[in-house]
């Protein structure tokens, strides 16, 4: 029976085995066959007979008892470089080991120790890269000495700056993967991080750059062992055999030509095996920070604070799970700081369902991410509240942070194989969670991760835990996610564009889950969608977001009757239904979204907005409260009902931007 690891290993079998059925894999890893054979047998078998001196052949030329000659002493030059396959090829590995542990080191720092030690690291490798390699070689040797030790030595930080630069972009880009921030939300710490969740992802790419690597390590050990700065008498290699054989070359070329013959042989093997095999893999060819905390500070550029009007009803709830005041995110542009988010405020009480709508580019996603702490250098999180769970976000201490965070803090991405380490299994990615912050071993832990997979409905969740990402069909993975965000136990789940890869039965399936886990579990959810009739469907509460800021926060069961921004209703226009006529083009909101680097004075949504005034464009509204609760950020709140005087709104304003155009 196969189990998924053998699965995952024939796969990855598979996909190098594919290399050798090229031409150019099938001729390279032949060569490479040899160079290694020989590099062990040659120097088992022939030792002795490169080693006899006969003073009466002394600087014979080719002959059919020396092949290719013999040197000053009478040894028998073939064998000679038969045996020097074995010390050739030895140093070359080493010192590319030297240069692939060092890149590793070089490369991963950055990710480990912050941001001030990262620029230093990155500054030295750029620099360093900057040299060619046999130059910073030659540098080395000096420094380390003349000899086989200081060859190595040499030649392995030689190369090292290259595999760094490598390993740096290959872990910059893991590391924005959403699975990592999920890790980092379930409080993995740097180091298992990157042991657990990037090396494993990254490891075909840097084993077959250091498989490339291996055969510049081979011609870099030849260069300096010609150049008298390698392997000393008695010892020899293919270099030092090149050396003693260019004194005599116009006599007996051979000597030289043959050891220059081995190298090449030698290097091409070990770099068109490389090339064949990354181009089979899809392996581009290599060419020769830290989560920003949210402060207190304030934001440029920005609109100002509202302080007179609560955030919502629930903002003055001892039962708020959720409370959040003045929410900025921000980024530094060209042309000063980039604002997507901008005063957000608002709150959440157990059990209640809120759902956060608007178009791309609103500030959805990075409010989410912002709540999260998973912002990314250089980006500022600031608010005048933020509190979760009555724990204060702003002020605590950062491992008490991520305690909560990874324990009542459930955060459910938009795609779930991005979110999930595609090299590990469902059931140890599920488990890490109970391991990192409810203290299991990994027998209690599996046992809970097979529980909460029953809950969210896969069946055979012991043999699901088992099986990797890809082995989940698209609806399967998504419920894996919310089955790993319910493995503690959370107060709030934030569920970013969950159903968007979905079809719409799995959509429904999905929803419907949410929705129970809710009312079992009494849990506060915040669902991020475009999907206007989703979230009426599965909110209590509606909040709609334009330029990075909330423009109304309305009941959901007041959304299409009684919404009063003329963004909301632009929005509600645009969704079609059963009574939409399919003959005439569907309704779209004129105009384009605000550009966050320059967000325009006054109202944002003024330029696409067919109620706009001169007051609009000078003064921006704040969110303010009406009695019923309902909250709304224009100076002229719609007051009618219904969608179609929405549409003919629309129709009319975006036939005067189109006469405005001509």
């Amino acid at each position: 029976m196969r189990t998924p690891k053998t699965v995952a290993a024939s796969g990855m079998a598979v996909r190098w085995l594919a290399a050798l059925k090229t031409p150019v894999g099938a001729v390279s890893a032949g060569m490479l066959f040899m160079v290694l054979t020989m590099a062990v047998i040659a120097p088992i078998l022939w030792s002795g007979q490169a080693e006899a001196i006969n003073t009466k052949t002394i600087l014979q030329g080719p002959s059919p008892e020396h092949l290719i000659g013999t040197d000053s002493l009478g040894r028998d030059l073939f064998y000679r470089l038969l045996v020097a396959t074995g010390l050739s090829v030895k140093l070359a590995l080493a010192a590319t080991g030297i240069g692939v542990m060092a890149g590793l080191v070089l490369g991963t720092v950055p990710s480990l120790l912050g941001r001030r030690v990262g620029r230093l690291v990155t500054a030295f490798v750029n620099i360093a890269v900057a040299f060619p390699g046999l130059l910073l070689a030659m540098f080395f040797a000096v420094i380390f000495g003349v000899g086989q030790t200081g060859a190595v030595l040499a030649i392995g930080l030689a190369t090292a700056p290259s595999f760094a630069r490598l390993t740096q972009t290959l872990v910059a880009t893991q590391s924005e993967r959403d699975y990592i921030a999920a890790a980092k939300l379930a409080g993995v710490g740097r180091v298992r991080r990157l042991l657990r969740h990037i090396l494993p992802n990254i490891a075909e790419p840097l084993v077959v750059t250091a498989t490339i690597g291996a055969g510049g390590s081979l011609l870099a050990f030849a260069g300096l062992s010609f150049l008298g700065l390698g392997v000393q008498p008695p010892a020899y290699d293919w270099g030092r055999l090149l050396n003693e054989g260019l004194n005599d070359i116009y006599l007996h070329p051979m000597a030289a030509l043959a050891p220059g013959l081995a190298v090449v042989i030698a290097g091409l093997a070990f770099n068109l095996f490389g090339e064949a095999v990354a181009k089979t893999l899809g392996t581009p060819m290599p060419i020769s920070g830290k989560g920003a905390a949210p402060q207190r500070v304030p934001q440029p550029n920005a609109v100002e604070p509202s302080t007179a009007v609560e955030p919502s009803k629930a903002g003055a709830d001892s039962n708020a799970v959720l409370t959040v005041r003045d929410l900025f995110v921000s980024f530094p542009g060209p042309a000063g700081p980039i604002t997507p988010v901008r005063g957000v405020s608002f709150s959440l009480a157990r059990g209640e369902a809120v759902g956060v709508v608007g178009e791309s580019g609103s500030g959805k996603t990075q409010t989410a991410l912002a709540l999260a702490q998973l912002v990314e250098y250089p980006g500022n999180v600031s608010a005048s509240r933020l509190e979760f769970l009555g724990q204060d976000q702003l002020s605590s201490p950062s491992r008490a942070r991520r305690q909560l965070l990874g324990t009542s803090f459930a955060m459910v991405f938009q795609d779930p194989m991005k979110s999930l380490n595609p090299a590990m299994r469902i059931g140890a990615q599920l488990a890490e969670v109970a391991q990192r912050h409810q203290g299991m071993n990994r027998r209690q832990a599996l046992a809970r991760a097979a529980d909460r997979l029953r809950a969210v409905r896969v069946p055979a969740p012991e043999r699901r835990l088992r099986q990797y990402p890809h082995e989940f069909s698209g609806g399967m993975r998504q419920r894996a996610m919310i089955g790993m965000g319910i493995m503690g136990n959370p107060a709030l789940i934030v569920a970013d564009e969950p159903t968007t890869a979905l079809d719409v039965t799995v959509q429904q399936q999905v929803l419907r889950l949410l929705s129970a886990i809710k009312e079992e579990n009494h849990v506060a959810i915040l669902l991020i969608s475009h999907d206007l009739t989703l979230v009426g469907q599965v909110c209590e509460r509606v909040l709609v977001m334009y330029a990075g800021r909330i423009v109304e926060d309305l009941p959901a069961s007041d959304l299409a009757e009684r919404a009063m921004h003329p963004y909301t209703r632009a929005l509600l226009a645009a969704v079609p239904d059963m009574e939409t006529d399919r003959d005439r083009p569907l309704a779209v909101v004129p105009g384009r979204p605000a550009d966050p680097s320059q967000v325009p004075a006054g109202c944002a949504f003024a330029s696409r907005c067919p109620k706009a005034d001169d007051h609009c464009t000078r003064e921006d509204p704040q969110l303010v409260q009406r009695e019923d609760g309902h909250r709304v950020a224009c100076w002229h709140p719609s007051r009618g009902t219904g969608s179609e005087r929405v549409s003919v709104e629309l129709k009319l304003h975006a036939a005067a931007l189109q006469g405005e155009a001509s």
